[in-house]
């Protein structure tokens, strides 16, 4: 599998009531709805430094760097919710679970025990509920900690002591928008041109995957580009490309020596080119052209 250990806060998003739902508005409707719910964790998660890891379903999963902000981006997206609620009087809402721990990180996916707990705790959650491990809330400033209540216990099979179960009290607390309120941030974007196509990765656009497997966003057609070849994430006003490839991304930015990524990352800065298993002047030809475009502050 490869990939270093480290820790990582690791929470579940998952739409209750949408089964409901297709019932209720029918499948272009409700799918669009899901789609809508789904960007919305996906602007709150990168706003507060998280990155969306995979969508299945209506589900969604998301790694941050502490617990910190992966229960405070899970109190926005609930406030959100509560807002979509309203705006189009549908009844769905989030149950999200959170745990902080150990975790695996190995070509863009995520793995460990961390993830199995946190998947439990979605598992728990009642609708408009989010719910995490004692020792998730133990990582919490005091004064996100005062808004987070013990509701159970629970034996774990593997696990020597049983784990306390946490809430987030979210809807009562007036004083917890203030914890979800940040500075805005510049809605930078990031145009991709691909042949004829235009990609546009604005505001709620988390990441692009980029390689010869048909599954990707961008599919490369060239022998030397890997299946799975690189990817483009949004990390708030900022892009970087990652390579994961086996012959190496290679950058150019407008005015600069072409720069070769061997399992790295790289900002992108204002305009340029990437090419994939090989260098630019190889093959011009599948080539993927950039342009950042810095948003008011």
């Amino acid at each position: 599998m490869g990939g270093a250990e480290r820790s990582l806060a690791v929470m579940f998003a998952d739409v209750a009531g949408s089964t409901r739902l297709y019932e209720q508005l029918g499948d272009a409707q409700a799918l669009a709805t899901i789609d809508q719910c789904l960007a919305l964790v996906r602007a709150a998660a990168v706003g507060h430094g998280g990155r969306v890891v995979k969508t299945i379903g209506d589900e969604a999963m998301v790694v941050f760097p502490t617990a910190e902000q992966a229960v405070v981006s899970a109190a926005e997206i609930q406030l959100r919710m509560n807002e979509l609620v309203n705006e189009r009087n549908v009844r769905i809402a989030f149950r999200i679970g959170v745990h902080c721990g150990a975790a695996i990180e190995s070509q863009g996916d995520v793995f460990g025990d961390s993830v199995n707990v946190a998947a439990r705790m979605v598992a728990l959650a009642k609708s408009g509920q989010v719910i995490m491990t004692a020792s998730t809330a133990d990582e919490l400033s005091p004064e996100l900690r005062d808004k987070v209540r013990e509701v159970d216990v629970m034996t774990v099979k593997g696990k020597e002591k049983d784990i306390a179960i946490m809430e987030l009290v979210w809807l009562d607390s007036a004083e917890l928008t203030t914890l979800t309120t940040r500075p805005k941030i510049r809605v930078s974007r990031l145009m991709l041109h691909h042949g004829e196509r235009e990609i546009d990765l604005g505001p709620g656009a988390a990441s692009v995957s980029i390689g010869r497997d048909a599954q990707n966003d961008v599919v490369i057609a060239d022998r030397l580009a890997s299946r799975q070849h690189a990817r483009i994430e949004r990390r708030r006003d900022k892009f970087v490309v990652i390579d994961q490839s086996s012959n190496g991304t290679f950058v150019t930015v407008e005015g600069e020596a072409e720069v070769q990524l061997r399992r790295e990352e790289m900002m992108l800065r204002e305009s340029g080119h990437i090419s994939f298993g090989h260098p630019h002047a190889a093959d011009p030809v599948e080539t993927l052209v950039f342009n950042f475009i810095e948003g008011d502050a």
